[in-house]
């Protein structure tokens, strides 16, 4: 009887610890579930906030690129105006200066017209080409001169004429880099 008693017990033991296991397991899936779809939300919430992100760039990006419009079409403006007094000035005092001929007069303005065009749309002062160049020659010149003992006169013109290509090219793309030089 007690060996009844022992075996009984040992099985009703094991049953109910292995339904335990199946509860735990149960509820341990059910937490998971729980558990991988917070973290859905969560990754959902972040994708919301890049989502938000990118549009407020675009909304910064797209105001900045109106208030570069502007300023493009004020200068725009600016030239035209400029152009504009420029222009009457100018056949005003040929018409003044002109003598009897009519064309000569013509030609005055519209030479005045397309000089003062090109004179607002230029950047005053040397451009980096040209310092190159001249900073490519001398410095060329100097070393040419120095290196070729023997005959230095043409050691200058051939190092004055490779230093100040070397000058031009440089300075050509610093003046494409500063916007100076288009292409």
């Amino acid at each position: 009887m007690k060996k009844l008693f022992l075996t009984l017990f040992a099985a009703t033991f094991l049953l109910t610890s292995c339904n335990k296991d199946e509860k735990i397991q149960t509820a341990s899936l059910e937490q998971q579930k729980l558990d991988y779809q917070a973290r859905q939300i969560d990754l959902e919430k972040q994708k919301l906030a890049i989502e938000k992100e990118k549009i407020s760039f675009e909304k910064q990006k797209d105001s900045l690129n109106k208030i570069e419009e502007e300023k493009e079409a004020d200068r725009k403006a600016e030239a035209n105006r400029v152009a504009r007094k420029s222009t009457p000035r100018r056949s005003s005092s040929s018409g003044s200066s002109g003598g009897g001929s009519s064309s000569s007069g013509s030609t005055a303005s519209n030479s005045g017209s397309s000089s003062t065009g090109t004179t607002a749309t230029q950047k005053k002062g040397w451009s980096s080409a040209a310092k190159g160049t001249v900073i490519g020659t001398v410095g060329g010149a100097a070393a040419g001169a120095i290196i070729s003992r023997k005959n230095p006169g043409l050691g200058a013109v051939i190092g004055g004429v490779a230093g100040g290509a070397t000058g031009y090219t440089i300075g050509r793309a610093n003046d494409r880099k500063t916007g100076r030089v288009q292409k």
